[in-house]
């Protein structure tokens, strides 16, 4: 305990750390760790990879650089409050030089995975600990920042948030450019904004906040381009992106088979009733009661929306023999010949359809599409399904009408809050969002977890067009001259 003690009046004396309140400073402290090293011990070598900071207590260490003839050189000293391996806490890196006890040393560590986790719980102390950092390196204060700009890693520089290790693992695979690639699990928020500092391109997915507040930021860090690995961008302020010349790009098509499969895949699901038959299986229950269905063929089946993704489930739709309507700002007469598709109005797809599946793109203009007044125009016991954007429908709408049996089946892939769960484990939580624990527990609703694009196909389309996206940009091409380029 008086070691931590000590470790706080420490930190307090270093100008490093002066952005830091006391309370979060204790925080930072608790999750350090000591190791003295005798005089003579190597604390790391120069090309090893470190995943750690740290701050000297007492001693000296030597900072040791190879020549050009290969023979060691000491270019510098370290003493007590001094700072080095900064650049760890972000990730493995590279150690620029190696680093001797020069005398009996103390020091206190920070590794990158503690680092992380304060990021989670205590974005306060982090947000404090990097506008630190950014300043400390960019005054070239530290010895460790001159290091690195002899030895700066020159490639193009992505940083990525919100991502997964299958995500991680495919964007690897097809670095044909050989990227320098930061991963981070957190999402993008006004509280997570320093990791972008260093970087020109931020890559993100749906659920991270591109907000007017986060773009005011991303531009000050010298963020020049903003990849989105997906479709949609409603969570993208693109008037700001505007302002400050951000480019923007997106990937708009990957796989619409993937996702339209997903869409049938629920239909189907909720139809036979195979999620209540699997269970009931399990327990070695094998009535059927409650399990009866009804025939695809000869259904009315209304698609809304018809881009790549809607066309896709249209043709699957008719392979089942279903009576296609569609809605569409557009008309296609090939589609109709080819398909036997019939293009209707919005009110007349909605009152004659059994089954509506939604692919159309979250804006002003479809927001809140289905909704109380629409669902009163639908057909007693309709099917909904919705792989596109969750704010497409009005959740308490959809709430109200499956309670009053208008809709029979609602198969959700999406939902409007759900940036608070989903692609998260809470297993071990309690759910506090009463509409959406309200919404798990109909047994003619399936909720998937914004999984409908997930297929090795579609996780192969994106990195590559997303990675294709930022080689234009490193080329030279900016704004609109971008190809997938998203204008306000």
């Amino acid at each position: 305990m008086e070691d931590k003690k000590n470790l706080f009046k420490l930190l307090k004396r270093i100008h490093y750390f002066s952005n830091i309140d006391d309370e979060s400073l204790k925080v930072l402290s608790e999750k350090m760790r000591s190791v003295i090293y005798k005089k003579g011990t190597v604390i790391c070598k120069e090309g090893d990879i470190g995943d750690w900071m740290f701050v000297i207590e007492t001693g000296e260490v030597s900072v040791i650089k190879k020549g050009k003839n290969a023979s060691p050189i000491e270019v510098s000293v370290l003493h007590d409050f001094d700072i080095a391996g900064e650049m760890s806490l972000f990730g493995h890196q590279i150690r620029s030089a190696t680093l001797c006890a020069k005398v009996d040393t103390k020091i206190w560590i920070l590794d990158h995975d503690t680092f992380n986790a304060l990021l989670n719980k205590h974005t306060a102390l982090v947000k404090a600990l990097l506008t630190s950092l950014s300043e400390h390196l960019s005054k070239q204060g530290s010895l460790v920042a001159k290091l690195l700009s002899q030895d700066i890693d020159r490639r193009f520089k992505v940083v990525f948030f919100d991502i997964k290790p299958y995500i991680e693992k495919v964007f690897k695979e097809q670095n044909l450019y050989n990227y320098m690639m930061q991963f981070y699990e957190s999402r993008l928020t006004i509280e997570t904004i320093s990791l972008a500092a260093g970087f020109k391109v931020a890559c993100i997915f749906v659920n991270d906040d591109c907000s007017k507040e986060v773009i005011n930021e991303l531009n000050a860090m010298g963020i020049e381009m903003i990849a989105l690995r997906c479709a949609g961008y409603n969570n993208v302020d693109l008037k700001s992106c505007e302002k400050y010349g951000i480019s923007v790009t997106r990937v708009p098509a990957y796989s619409p088979y993937a996702v339209a499969e997903h869409a049938v895949a629920l239909m189907i699901t909720l139809n036979r009733k195979i999620h209540r038959a699997y269970n009931r299986v399990r327990d070695s229950n094998f009535s059927l009661d409650g399990l009866v269905g009804f025939d695809m063929h000869g259904k009315t089946a209304g698609i809304i929306g018809a881009g790549k993704i809607g066309r896709c489930t249209l043709n699957i739709l008719k392979g089942y023999g279903c009576n296609l309507l569609i809605y569409s700002r557009t008309r296609d007469k090939k589609l109709e010949k080819d398909l036997g598709v019939r293009f209707v109005t919005l009110d007349e797809l909605i009152s004659k359809s059994d089954i509506i599946s939604i692919h159309v793109p979250l804006t002003k203009e479809t927001y809140h599409m289905i909704n109380e007044e629409s669902i009163n125009k639908m057909k007693k016991g309709v099917m909904i399904i919705n792989t596109s954007r969750g704010s497409l429908i009005d959740s308490k709408a959809l709430l109200k009408g499956l309670k009053n049996g208008i809709i029979g089946y609602a198969g959700l892939d999406v939902y409007e809050e759900e940036s608070n769960y989903f692609f998260e484990d809470y297993s071990d939580k309690i759910m506090t969002d009463d509409l959406l624990a309200r919404l798990t527990t109909f047994n003619n609703v399936i909720i998937t977890s914004h999984q409908a694009f997930l297929t090795n196909e579609a996780l192969v389309n994106i990195a590559q067009t997303t990675i294709e996206n930022i080689r234009e940009f490193e080329l030279g091409k900016k704004l609109k001259e971008l190809t997938n380029h998203i204008s306000i």
